[in-house]
C-alpha cells in the first residue's frame, strides 16, 4: 500500500510566537465555528483557565491550543490536510487530546487506536484507513514503525515540533470534511470504520451544551476508552464550552467504587460512565457535598432506576457510533415500580426516530420495529465498505430523507419516549417462546440482594437453549437458586426463569463498557448457587436408587455421558425437547407424573430425585 502523504509539502511559518503578540481568535466561516476554532476562542478569551488535567499534568487553554497549533503545523508540513486520516496511538493522557486537536486544526480526521488492541487488529485498522501519519510516543509506537506510514514520535520529534509557530494554521475546513473515524467490530470479524464529519460533530456539541447547561465553570470527566465514541462526547462538548476536562487515572477506573471516589475527590460536575458502572453508582450512598450534578450513561441496556436521595440527575442515552455518539436522551428518576425497563429518552435536537418494519414502512405508534435514525448527526458511512454503507444508510421512501438502520428494536411509548428492546438478532428461543434476556435481568436486579446480573443462553441447539443467569450478590449476602426462582415466578412466565444461577464476584466488561459475555465463566459445581443451604453430597458417580434411574435416563438421552448427582440437566446438554422425553421416560419407569416446571425448579439429578421420592411417598 502506498502512503498517501503528498510529495509536495505545504510551506508553513516556523517563526516562534513572541511575547506581547495578541493571540487572535479565528473568524467564523459563514457564521460557523468548528470544534478546533471554538477551542481557540477559549484560548483567546480565557488563556490562563484550566483546560486539561491528568494526575499531576495540567494545561491551560492557551497552552493546549498552542501545543496543538505547533503539532498541527508539523503534520501539515508532511502534507496532512482535509480528508486525510491520521492515526493516534496513545494511552490516556493530555498528549492524546493535544494530538487529536492538532489533527482537527490541520483539517484532517483523527483515527483513535486502543493500545489494548491486538497488534493484528491495529495493523488492519491502519491499513484500512490508509493513514499517512501515526502520532504516538517512542515507548508505544515501536512495533508500528514498519508500516507504510510516517510515525510522528512526540518524544523524538519534540524539538522540531516545539520550534514551530504556536499560532493557529490557516486551513479551510468545511462541514462535509471528516473530523474522525472510529472503528467498531464488524460481523465478519473485520473492523469497520465509521466516518464522521465536522458538521456531524458540531451538531452533537451544540445539543449537549444546551441540554445540560454546560459552562466554563464545569469540571467534566474523561473516563471512556479513547477509541470509543463516548470519548468524543466527553472531550469536545466540554472543552469547546471552556469547561475543564479531567482524565481519570487507570487505577481509579478499574472499579465503580474507584470511579465514585475519583469523581468526588476531583469535584466533577458532569460525567459519563458506562451502563454497568452507572448501575452500581446509582445504588450506593453518596456524600451530600459532592459536586456532581449530572451523571450520563449509555453503551448498554439500563436495568435499574436510581435510589432516592441521590445528589445528581441520572440521564440515560442511546445511539450508535454511526450517528455521532447518541440520538436519544432522557432523565431517569427513582420511584418507578412498574417493573418496566428505563426508557432511552426522547430524540435529541433535529433528530427523528422512526420505528420501521423490515421493508422500511412506518410501524403504528406502540408497535415494535427497527429503530431508524434521521437527522444531521447521521454519519457519512463506512470507510471502504460501499455495499455495507448502502445497506445501512438508506433513503426513506416517504420523505427522501437519509436514514441509518440501527439493527436495534424499539417502540414509542405513550409519553413519546423510546423503549429499547434489544438487538434484532438478540432474541432467544426458549421452549418455543421468544425471550428478551434484558427483561429477566430487570427482574433479577429488583431483588435487594443482587447488585448486578446478566442473562445469556447456552446450549448447542440453536433453536433450543437454556437461560443461565450470572448474578453479583450484594456484599455479605447469600442467596439460593430456589429463592431466585421464587422471586421470578411472580414476575415472569415460567419459560423465562433461568435453568441455573451462577454467582460471580463481578461482571467482565469490554473496553467500551459493555458486558463481556464470552468472558463469563462456564457454570460449574463451584460457582452455581445451591438450590438450598442444606448439606449436599459431593459431586460423585454414586447415586441413591431414584438418582440412579434418573442418571441412567439422562445419560441415555445424552449419548452415554456420565452423570453425577449434582449435574444440572440443562447444563450438561439438556434442553426442552429432551426434557419432554426425560419426563415421559420417568413416567414409564417410575410411574410418576412430573411437569416441565418441576424439572426447571429441580434440574439436578439429586434435587429431581428428592421431588420424585416425595411424590411417591405421598401416593
Amino acid at each position: 500500500m502506498e502512503s498517501n502523504i503528498s510529495s509536495t509539502t505545504n510551506v508553513v511559518d516556523t517563526a516562534p510566537f513572541t511575547t506581547g503578540q495578541v493571540y487572535q481568535a479565528p473568524q467564523p466561516d459563514n457564521g460557523v465555528f468548528w470544534v478546533h476554532e471554538l477551542i481557540t476562542n477559549q484560548a483567546a478569551s480565557r488563556p490562563t483557565a484550566l483546560a486539561l488535567r491528568h494526575e499531576t499534568h495540567e494545561l491551560t487553554f492557551l497552552e493546549l491550543d498552542q501545543r496543538a497549533n505547533r503539532l498541527s503545523r508539523h503534520i501539515r508540513a508532511l502534507g496532512v490536510g482535509p480528508e486525510t486520516p491520521v492515526g493516534l496511538y496513545f494511552e490516556r493522557s493530555v498528549d492524546f487530546v493535544v494530538a487529536a486537536l492538532a489533527v482537527l486544526k490541520a483539517g484532517a480526521a483523527y483515527v483513535p487506536l486502543d493500545t489494548a488492541y491486538p497488534a493484528a487488529r491495529i495493523d488492519a485498522i491502519l491499513k484500512d484507513a490508509n493513514i499517512p501519519a501515526l502520532l504516538s510516543h517512542r515507548s508505544l509506537a515501536g512495533p508500528l514503525a514498519d508500516g507504510p506510514w510516517k510515525v510522528v514520535d512526540l518524544d523524538v520529534d519534540g524539538p522540531s515540533i516545539n520550534n514551530r509557530s504556536p499560532e493557529p494554521p490557516v486551513v479551510r475546513v468545511e462541514g462535509r470534511h471528516l473530523a474522525y473515524i472510529i472503528y467498531t467490530s464488524g460481523s465478519t470479524g473485520r473492523p469497520k470504520g465509521v466516518e464522521v464529519t465536522h458538521a456531524n460533530l458540531l451538531h452533537l456539541i451544540q445539543w449537549h451544551q444546551r441540554a445540560f447547561s454546560v459552562s466554563a465553570s464545569d469540571r467534566a470527566s474523561q473516563i471512556a476508552v479513547l477509541a470509543f465514541d463516548a470519548a468524543v462526547w466527553e472531550m469536545w462538548c466540554h472543552l469547546t464550552a471552556g469547561a475543564s476536562l479531567h482524565l481519570i487515572d487507570e487505577e481509579s477506573r478499574r472499579s465503580p467504587e474507584g470511579v465514585k471516589d475519583w469523581l468526588v475527590k476531583n469535584r466533577i460536575t458532569i460525567s459519563f460512565v458506562p451502563t454497568i458502572f452507572a448501575e452500581h453508582l446509582i445504588a450506593v450512598d453518596w456524600p451530600r457535598c459532592t459536586a456532581l450534578r449530572t451523571l450520563l450513561t449509555g453503551a448498554d441496556t439500563l436495568h435499574r432506576r436510581p435510589k432516592s436521595g441521590l445528589p445528581f440527575l441520572l440521564v440515560n442515552n442511546y445511539g450508535p457510533t454511526e450517528c455521532t455518539v447518541l440520538v436519544t436522551s432522557g432523565p431517569i428518576y427513582s420511584g418507578d415500580t412498574t417493573g418496566q425497563l428505563p426508557s432511552i429518552g426522547r430524540p435529541i435536537d433535529d433528530t427523528e426516530i422512526l420505528i420501521m418494519d423490515a421493508d422500511l414502512r412506518r410501524m403504528a405508534r406502540g408497535e415494535e420495529g427497527e429503530i431508524c435514525v434521521s437527522g444531521p448527526q447521521v454519519a457519512r458511512g463506512y470507510r471502504n465498505l460501499p455495499e455495507l454503507t448502502a445497506q445501512k444508510f438508506v433513503s426513506d421512501a416517504a420523505t427522501g430523507q437519509r436514514l441509518y438502520r440501527t439493527g436495534d428494536r424499539g417502540r414509542v411509548l405513550p409519553n413519546g419516549e423510546i423503549a429499547f428492546l434489544g438487538r434484532m438478532d438478540d432474541q432467544i428461543k426458549i421452549r418455543g417462546f421468544r425471550v428478551e434476556p434484558d427483561e429477566v435481568v430487570a427482574q433479577l436486579n429488583a431483588h435487594p440482594d443482587i447488585c448486578n446480573s446478566v442473562v445469556i443462553a447456552r446450549g448447542d441447539n440453536a433453536d433450543e437453549k437454556s437461560l443461565i443467569a450470572y448474578v453479583v450478590l450484594q456484599h455479605g449476602t447469600q442467596l439460593t437458586a430456589g429463592e431466585l426462582r421464587a422471586h421470578l415466578q411472580s414476575r415472569v412466565p415460567d419459560y423465562m426463569i433461568p435453568s441455573a444461577f451462577v454467582s460471580v464476584p463481578s461482571l467482565p466488561i469490554t473496553s467500551n463498557g459493555k458486558c463481556d459475555k464470552p468472558a463469563l465463566p462456564s457454570p460449574s459445581i463451584a460457582n452455581l448457587l445451591p438450590d438450598s443451604f442444606e448439606a449436599k453430597p459431593s459431586h460423585q458417580s454414586s447415586h441413591t436408587g431414584t438418582e440412579a434411574v434418573i442418571a441412567q435416563l439422562v445419560s441415555g438421552l445424552l449419548e452415554g455421558r456420565p452423570i453425577g448427582p449434582e449435574d444440572n440437566f440443562f447444563l450438561v446438554g439438556g434442553h426442552s425437547l429432551l426434557a419432554a422425553q426425560l419426563l415421559a421416560r420417568l413416567r414409564e419407569k417410575l410411574s410418576v407424573s412430573l411437569n416441565l416446571r418441576q424439572l426447571f425448579e429441580a434440574p439436578t439429578v439429586a434435587s429431581l430425585a428428592a421431588v420424585i421420592d416425595r411424590n411417591l411417598t405421598t401416593k
